[in-house]
Parts: structure tokens; C-alpha cells; sequence
């Protein structure tokens, strides 16, 4: 018989999944705790108690993963040794990330993660990015994604980095890099990431015929600037897509 403790602490009927997860993932908490640990101790101390918390299982799995998935790309541009990241980058990224666990976002929050890891452990900027992240939807970072990997770059004759030309694809084309054919909700994450700066005018806007469906997702600047830095780059912009 369950006791009237146990029942107290299950208010969401999450003890079974909280007492497998744990189970599961109490190996690889050790080795991301270590990994944190030498990233940035006071968020380490904290994430250590937080980690015990039963009815916080599904988000504490999630920072898991995250920082999993951030050593791997630390370790693949660069190395973790010697590396340190700002308490306010690390404990903002793994709050505002563990609210997700959609593994294409897990990899850009992990990748942030990464990129945030300098030899003095000072370096804040990846706070723009962060802001930015947080707003997303699952379908407007497939669509960001997809316009940084297949425009083409250039850089200004000042040296920004910026699209080569406009991207502009199908309605049909939208479908396919989202999964998704509701066209007004379609039109209403484009308007969002164009509100954002990231990208060109979306559906039927700018230079195009109301009666078109034809997008704009052009990368700007910005965007792709992020996208390096979600790939876990710390590097130039330029030198990652190698112009």
C-alpha cells in the first residue's frame, strides 16, 4: 500500500516515470555533473541538488541531455580543458532549455553551451542568442536552420557575413522542412521569425504578389551568426562556412 507521503510528492502522477528515469540516467548524471562541475562550479552545486528532485525529473533529464550533447561539440571544435562559462550563460541555458525536448533545439541550446566555453569564462554574448532561442517554436527553428545550411554566403565589402542572394522557396517547400501544411500557421511563424530579424519577408510579403505563396526565408546576418554559434563554433562566422 502507498503511503500518504509518497501520494503527497506524486501530485502529477509522474512517480513511476521519475523512479525509471532515475534508474536510467543516474550513470550518465555523474559524468555530466564532472563535465559541469569543470565549466562552472556554482551552477554545478545547484544543479546537483536540483537533480534529486523527483517532481523535477523530466526537466532535470532534459538538462542531462543538453549538457551531454554540449561536451560532444565543446570537444569537437575545441576542448574542454582549461575552459570556463559564465554562471549567468550556464544557468540560463539549462532554465530556459530543459523546457524542451525536442532533440533539434537540445542541439542548438547544447550548442550555445559550447560556444560559451572561453579560456577566462567571461564572455556573455551568447545572451543575444539566448533571448532569441527561448522564442522559438520546434517548426521556426526547422525553417531557421534549413535557410542558414542552403543560402548561399557572402561577405560585405566591411566584412559582415549576409546571404548571397535571396532564398525564396515553395509553399510545397515549407511543408516539407516543417511537417507541417497548415498554411496560416505557416505564415504566422514566418511573421514571427521576420519580427526577429532572422529572416527575409516571408509569405506573400515585400516585393511579392498578394496572390503569391511563394516565401522569402533569406538568412540575415543575425541568423547566421546564431547558427554558427548553435553548432557549438566559437570561431568566426566566416571561417565556420569557410568564406
Amino acid at each position: 500500500m502507498v503511503d500518504d507521503n509518497s501520494k503527497s510528492f506524486d501530485l502529477l502522477g509522474i512517480k513511476p516515470f521519475a523512479d525509471s528515469v532515475k534508474v536510467v540516467t543516474q550513470a550518465i548524471v555523474d559524468g555530466t555533473s564532472a563535465f559541469l562541475s569543470r565549466i562552472c562550479l556554482p551552477v554545478a552545486e545547484e544543479f546537483g541538488l536540483a537533480i534529486r528532485d523527483r517532481v523535477h525529473y523530466w526537466r532535470e533529464v532534459n538538462k542531462v541531455i543538453i549538457l551531454q550533447k554540449a561536451q560532444q561539440k565543446l570537444n569537437k571544435y575545441s576542448t574542454e580543458n582549461g575552459k570556463q562559462a559564465h554562471p549567468r550563460i550556464v544557468a540560463e541555458i539549462l532554465n530556459q532549455g530543459s523546457w524542451v525536448d525536442t532533440e533539434d533545439i537540445q542541439n542548438m541550446w547544447a550548442g550555445l553551451l559550447a560556444s560559451a566555453c572561453t579560456q577566462d569564462g567571461k564572455d556573455e554574448s551568447n545572451l543575444i542568442f539566448i533571448n532569441v532561442l527561448r522564442q522559438l517554436t520546434t517548426l521556426q527553428a526547422s525553417i531557421l536552420n534549413y535557410c542558414c545550411v542552403n543560402s548561399k554566403k557572402e561577405l560585405s565589402s566591411a566584412g559582415w557575413i549576409g546571404a548571397k542572394e535571396a532564398l525564396i522557396v515553395s509553399l510545397e517547400k515549407l511543408f516539407q522542412i516543417t511537417g507541417c501544411e497548415d498554411f496560416h500557421r505557416l505564415d504566422r511563424e514566418l511573421d514571427h521569425l521576420r519580427s526577429l530579424e532572422l529572416i527575409g519577408s516571408g509569405i506573400g510579403a515585400g516585393g511579392f504578389s498578394e496572390h503569391s505563396t511563394d516565401a522569402d526565408i533569406t538568412p540575415s546576418g543575425l541568423a547566421l551568426q546564431m547558427y554558427v554559434r548553435c553548432q557549438g563554433y566559437i570561431g568566426s562566422p566566416n571561417q565556420y562556412f569557410g568564406i
